[in-house]
């Protein structure tokens, strides 16, 4: 599946959405705290490497980045979502990059290409979830993306939205508090070491979240919270457990359904 061209000088689909988006958060009564969002560069491509704890996180994201003179984010996302009824025509009108996972060249080429026509990307470096609700280990795809382009490295946390929708979790009471913490940039160029760079992307995005976590209003052990910061989320280890174990019964679920074919 292929991309428009960028960049992008109109955008009938996305600032619509945008404006719901934000109309929906404004019912619900959520409160931001956006600290970093000058990290972020007024125009000319850069590639956002955010945490991914969250259903919302593709919402809520590009919130410092709208701050930052009401840019857009075009997000990497698997390419299931694409094929969906609704969701398809809308990820591809807000131009969106599709990733198939089992070839991702396309998804490189296509967000270089929008990188360095100066457009800002987004992407979830863990690929998945975190049900630890802390950085996983990070595979060195952003890094080569942002070489490619020639443009910096941003990583991004965000915290918050674990508690209105996530794995097994739904919850739409009122006043639930978004932080945001944007860091400074990194600068891969070719010829460094890219699972090195990899490494401090990833440390990066957990001091990120060290940060956020500490200016966050909550009391006691929450399940959002990890386990190495006092609260009472899977650690890694057992949380990757509980992803093996979802993805044999999904794996089962189409096998089954093969089956009854």
């Amino acid at each position: 599946m292929r991309v428009a061209t960028a960049p992008f000088r109109r955008d009938p689909t996305y600032r619509p959405i945008i404006g719901v988006a934000k109309g929906v958060f404004a019912g619900l009564g959520v409160r931001f705290d956006v600290v970093g969002e000058e990290n972020i560069p007024l125009e000319g491509g850069a590639l956002l490497a955010m945490n991914h704890t969250s259903f919302l996180d593709f919402a809520l994201g590009g919130e410092p980045a709208h701050r930052r003179g009401k840019r857009l984010v075009r997000y990497m996302a698997k390419d299931a979502v694409f094929k969906h009824w609704l969701g398809g025509p809308l990820m591809r009108g807000m131009r969106h990059i599709p990733v198939d996972r089992e070839q991702g060249s396309q998804s490189f080429r296509d967000a270089v290409t929008y990188l360095k026509a100066g457009e800002l990307v987004g992407i979830f470096p863990e690929a998945t979830m975190s049900r630890a609700m802390d950085i996983k280990e990070i595979k060195t795809g952003a890094v080569r993306i942002a070489i490619a382009a020639d443009v910096p490295l941003i990583p991004m946390c965000i915290l918050g939205g674990a508690r209105i929708l996530s794995y097994g979790h739904k919850d739409f009471s009122r006043g639930t508090a978004i932080a945001m913490t944007v860091g400074e940039a990194m600068h891969p160029k070719r010829g460094q070491d890219a699972e090195a760079l990899t490494v401090e992307l990833q440390n990066r995005m957990r001091d990120l979240l060290d940060q956020t976590v500490a200016r966050y209003p909550y009391e006691g052990s929450p399940w959002w919270i990890p386990a190495r910061l006092g609260g009472s989320a899977p650690t890694l280890e057992q949380a990757e457990v509980l992803d093996q174990q979802a993805r044999e019964r999904k794996a089962a679920k189409k096998a089954a359904k093969g089956v009854q074919k």
